[in-house]
């Protein structure tokens, strides 16, 4: 890895604090950065540096006691420098220029690496990109790449317009759109699991799946998230990047190698093959949902229309349940079932494969007991591999039991698992892409929930709320799949 000058915009904000500066300090102690790096954090509030290094001392504190070790903190802060400017003055990008070349230390070539990340609110965005490609920050004077938080627009316009302001100012290949869900260890498994096993890649087919699940439930509501989420409900916020993704790496044909356009590729390839639902059939195949207070328990866990800053007629929604097809060679009639949403029974992110029973009555009937084969990849809050497989219970004549073989990430290799924030980062210094969304995909994924979101802000949802906090969802989510002769893997 070269020395690099990380150029984090919106530096005092809740996600520089939260998530990157401690993942940053945690990349240090693992020694995973370079000699020769510098963190250079650029925000509107007047500070110094060592009042700035003091302030994220204090937040890192808060997710790793090693911030009070005195010697890997100070060897840390003496990285890490601050600048105070507006986004849009172009005064604050000279000086910004000249902090670079202050702090920053040359390649092998006698150039800078700068990253730029954008850890700012959406609408912020286009101004720091135009000023930047003004100000000749972008390709004249460093090697540069530019960090980009979703939500990539919101929706497919949106994104086009976005995605044509950062071609202008910088070259696709420099450009890494992020999405946190896809640096957790589990989902970069997802592909290894497939491709380097032939006992599974030989099923994984419309001749031996039934159907594939993914559940992104989520305990929590939206805190006090209210300002964003309200415009933007859960299948801008969860549906269009994190569910998609997740379904393009189960559905994906193996890449020609693990390079980052041959692996999007395939991808881009599986977001193609989505069958686009016609606003007739929206109903039938989609399922949205309002949580209400816990049954109960009203007083402690309110509902979504009662949490700050909601409106209390609100009619967006917090659950997605629905039903996609891939029209390819390989999943053509395979349903694809998808949920997510806040307030839920369980914290639970997991992919289950259905597999197709088997034809014949056996054992003098005893299979029409049987369970399906499943094959369960859950992602959080315990990253595990499972396989649900039917044997005779001991000393029984004919009972059927279903076993579970599992595999513990934890357990197996006695590793703790590390923020996904940390591997993207660690990618983005190395100029790897492989991990982050293309312009073609983003507004892909987009024209794939366009019709769903426009159809359901266009016509009022009836009976919202219409689940209660800390269950599953309404109960025609359940219905969704009960009348395929299905149901919802739940662990």
């Amino acid at each position: 890895m070269e020395p690099f000058t990380l150029v984090i915009f919106g530096g005092t904000g809740d996600l520089s604090r939260r998530k990157l500066l401690p993942a940053l300090f945690h990349l240090y102690q693992d020694q995973e950065l370079s000699k020769g790096f510098s963190i250079l954090c650029f925000a509107r509030t007047e500070m110094a540096d060592e009042a700035y290094r003091n302030l994220v001392q204090e937040a890192i504190k808060m997710s790793h006691k090693a911030a009070d070790d005195r010697d890997p903190w100070t060897n840390f802060s003496r990285n890490l420098f601050y600048l105070s400017g507006k986004y849009e003055e172009d005064e604050s990008y000279a000086r910004l220029c000249q902090r670079i070349d202050q702090v920053g230390v040359a390649g092998e070539d006698g150039s800078r690496n700068v990253i730029y990340y954008l850890a700012v609110p959406p609408e912020v965005t286009p101004a720091i990109v135009r000023a930047l490609e003004a100000n000749r920050l972008c390709r004249e004077r460093f090697k540069t790449r530019v960090v980009v938080e979703k939500p990539f627009g919101r929706d497919r316009p949106s994104a086009a317009d976005l995605n044509r302001i950062l071609r202008t100012a910088f070259d696709e290949r420099q450009i890494y759109r992020i999405d946190h869900y896809l640096g957790k260890e589990t989902v970069q498994n997802i592909a290894f699991f497939r491709f380097s096993n032939s006992i599974f890649e030989q099923l994984w087919n419309r001749y031996y799946i039934d159907n594939v699940q993914i559940t992104v439930a989520e305990q929590l509501g939206i805190g006090h998230r209210g300002g964003f989420y309200e415009p933007s409900g859960v299948v801008r916020d969860i549906v269009q990047n994190h569910i998609l993704q997740l379904l393009s790496l189960v559905a994906m044909e193996p890449p020609v190698s693990f390079e980052a356009d041959f692996f999007r590729d395939e991808k881009q390839k599986v977001f193609l093959s989505i069958q686009a639902a016609g606003e007739e059939d929206i109903d039938q195949l989609f399922v949205r949902g309002q949580y209400g207070p816990e049954k109960g328990n009203s007083s402690d866990t309110p509902g979504y229309r009662g949490e700050e800053g909601i409106p209390s007629e609100s009619n967006t929604p917090t659950f997605f349940a629905g039903k996609f097809y891939v029209a390819n060679w390989r999943w053509s009639g395979v349903p694809f079932y998808a949920r997510t949403g806040k307030r839920m029974a369980k914290q639970v992110t997991e992919i289950a494969i259905e597999f197709k029973r088997p034809p014949l009555r056996l054992l003098g009937g005893s299979s029409d007991l049987l369970e399906s084969n499943i094959l369960l990849l859950t992602i959080q809050p315990d990253e595990k591999i499972s396989l649900r497989f039917n044997v005779k219970y001991p000393y029984s004549i004919g009972r059927i039991y279903s076993a579970n073989m599992v595999l513990d990430y934890q357990e197996t290799f006695k590793t703790t698992p590390h923020p996904p924030y940390e591997r993207l980062l660690i990618d983005c210094m190395k100029g790897d892409l492989t991990l982050f969304a293309r312009e073609d995909s983003v507004e892909t994924m987009w024209g794939i929930v366009d019709p769903i979101i426009a159809h359901w802000e266009n016509f009022a949802p009836r009976g919202f709320p219409n689940y209660a906090a800390g269950s599953w969802g309404p109960t025609e989510a359940d219905f969704l799949v009960k009348r395929d002769g299905r149901r919802w893997n739940t662990t």
